[in-house]
């Protein structure tokens, strides 16, 4: 029988109800999903769905943002973002979670010049908030509440998803924060767009990792390597076609304007890829013992080649395919964790080492 907590649904009755919720009939007439934010012709954003935006710090991802916020609230081509929200879900939710307050008002004036409206009157359809003195739990509690309180709802804008969780390496909390977002954009039938950085502890983390399988387009903000003045924007992951990346500054008046005539690079393709091999990170704990009792299973080993084949073959048997420069990492991880010695010339296994 199934242990009781707090994520167990609490009868089969409700079970019931919710397959039947999900079942899909070949006879009945499902609508596609409305498009709502395009950049150009290819569509990047549907009602009931997500889509992410990554990028390094200074790259001016927030300026971005700040033109697909003035897009959807006056529904004009800005930069190269156009909106096509119905009457019925042209309100905003903007919410920071790293920001104060005044930050906040500079970024909500912003919007409201890219969208050619007063700064200085309370906008009828864009709601901020600043989240950023709230612990993370209650961060996911008051977005819930406003998700489900604000009337015409169409567009959530996210700057900060990592800020929802209290550890960014943890699958489980990364899944459950994701999961959540999915299913009020879902059961809301908003579009959502999450911000996080890219270079967030180490390679973006377990939250990184759902944000490129679930997003219906990830689009990435990068500095131009030749022009530091400059941001490019492009689609990294997109359902619908692919649009040519595009750039922009920042002008005089501290507002994002399109570089006319920018020649995109060569694009990449597909999903971001991962960051770079971390073993202290990707390979657990309880691994290493059963791996280097195959290692040494013939005690120590006197020659650095020799010990990086066995590396490789030892972790191979604990299911952890090593090449040789993955294998050199692990030599190092096991030298920091003085998990094996140097023994003269030899490689020693330490097995009263604390990990």
């Amino acid at each position: 029988m199934m242990e009781k907590t707090d994520e167990t649904i609490s009868s089969r009755e409700e079970l019931a109800v919710y397959i039947e919720e999900a079942a899909v009939s070949v006879t009945n007439n499902y609508e596609e999903a409305p498009a709502v934010l395009m950049v150009d012709d290819a569509v990047i954003g549907t009602l009931g769905n997500f889509s992410a935006s990554i990028g390094k710090a200074k790259s001016k991802k927030t300026f971005n943002v700040s033109a697909i916020a003035a897009s959807a609230l006056s529904g004009r081509t800005i930069l190269r973002y156009r909106s096509m929200f119905p009457e019925n879900k042209r309100k905003i939710l903007y919410i920071d979670t790293e920001q104060g307050r005044h930050h906040c008002q500079q970024v909500l004036k912003r919007i409201l010049r890219l969208a050619e409206m007063p700064d200085d009157t309370v906008p009828e359809n864009l709601i901020m908030l600043s989240l950023r003195k709230f612990a993370p739990r209650v961060r996911l509690l008051i977005v819930e509440e406003a998700i489900s309180t604000t009337p015409d709802l169409g567009l959530v804008i996210i700057d900060g998803i990592r800020d929802f969780l209290y550890d960014i390496n943890s699958s489980s909390e990364s899944t459950e924060v994701i999961s959540k977002f999915m299913q009020w954009t879902d059961d809301k039938q908003i579009h959502t767009v999450l911000h996080q950085n890219k270079n967030d502890e180490h390679a973006r983390g377990h939250i990184g990792t759902e944000l490129n399988n679930k997003a219906e387009t990830i689009m990435q903000i990068e500095v131009d390597k030749e022009d530091k003045t400059v941001s490019v924007v492009e689609a990294v992951h997109i359902r619908d076609r692919e649009f040519e990346p595009f750039a922009f500054r920042i002008n005089e008046e501290a507002m994002p304007e399109p570089v006319e005539f920018y020649l995109p690079k060569e694009k990449k393709t597909g999903r971001p890829t991962k960051g770079p091999f971390d073993p202290d990170k990707e390979i657990p704990k309880n691994v290493h013992r059963p791996a280097l009792d195959a290692v040494f299973a013939n005690g120590n080993i006197s020659n650095y080649d020799d010990y990086i084949e066995r590396l490789k073959e030892g972790y191979g048997l604990q299911g952890i395919k090593l090449g040789y420069n993955k294998a050199v990492k692990v030599a190092t991880l096991l030298s920091d964790k003085q998990m094996v010695i140097k023994e003269g010339k030899d490689y020693a296994f330490n097995p009263e080492y604390h990990y």
